[in-house]
């Protein structure tokens, strides 16, 4: 009975991931950019408090898809940790040590009694003296390094357009990363840059969540040059020839 549970229980938490808000990387070779769907607060709320986006330390921080106390409680561990390390060995910890930990803690909480999986997946990102990195983690306690990746409710088709457009030169371009992780948010975002959330880090700088003019900026440049190269190949946004 035992060996069936877990794996059951495990499954309900991979499905609270899908269906959390996107959560998107891409890490070029001089900036990780991340990019979060931003739930709609009330008209009441302050949105500071609703963030899912979280420094972890100077040169690390994480995104997640998911259940948003679970996030809180992994993120304020991992912290604790991060600062230990850097107290006992004096020096930041390693991106890799930090996935592994956080791996760790999430595969814990699969196999003891009384608890349940933390019903979340996150992206970690930052820089270490291997340079910048990307990791992903799952309930279930896996982990995996990647070059872009996504997570949350429309991961698949965030991750299909990541496939068809990410090269290594675009890696080369800090731009093009950014748009990138913009442009496969917006395949699955409505409302355009009012719900999206954008952060980069660059190596040796610490993390900058861009304000809200900064991505409303963006997107209405990548909407432009969308319809732009619409009408060249005259696609939909070309005028459509009218019937007799």
């Amino acid at each position: 009975m035992g060996n069936t549970v877990v794996p059951l229980k495990v499954e309900y938490a991979v499905e609270a991931v899908r269906k959390g808000t996107t959560a998107v990387a891409v890490k070029g070779d001089n900036v990780i950019v991340m990019g979060v769907e931003k739930k709609s607060t009330a008209k009441l709320q302050e949105p500071r408090t609703v963030r899912k986006i979280h420094v972890l330390d100077d040169h690390v921080c994480l995104a997640f898809a998911g259940l948003t106390a679970d996030a809180r409680v992994l993120v304020n561990r991992t912290r604790v940790e991060c600062q230990s390390f850097r107290l006992t060995m004096e020096d930041p910890v390693s991106v890799e040590y930090i996935t592994r930990y956080i791996a760790g803690v999430q595969q814990k909480y699969t196999q003891s009694g009384g608890m349940r999986p933390f019903g979340i997946s996150t992206l970690i990102c930052g820089y270490d003296k291997h340079g910048l990195r990307l990791y992903q983690t799952d309930p279930s306690g896996t982990y995996y390094a990647w070059k872009a990746n996504a997570i949350g409710k429309n991961s698949k088709t965030v991750r299909e357009y990541l496939e068809k457009n990410y090269t290594d030169e675009l890696a080369a371009d800090d731009q093009e990363c950014i748009k990138l992780a913009v442009k496969s948010l917006l395949e699955v975002v409505e409302s355009g840059g009012r719900n999206i959330e954008v952060a980069t880090m660059r190596a040796g700088e610490p993390l900058k969540i861009w304000s809200d003019e900064e991505v409303d900026a963006l997107v209405t440049q990548l909407e432009a040059e969308k319809t732009e190269a619409e009408a060249a190949a005259g696609g939909p946004a070309a005028a459509a020839p009218q019937s007799a």
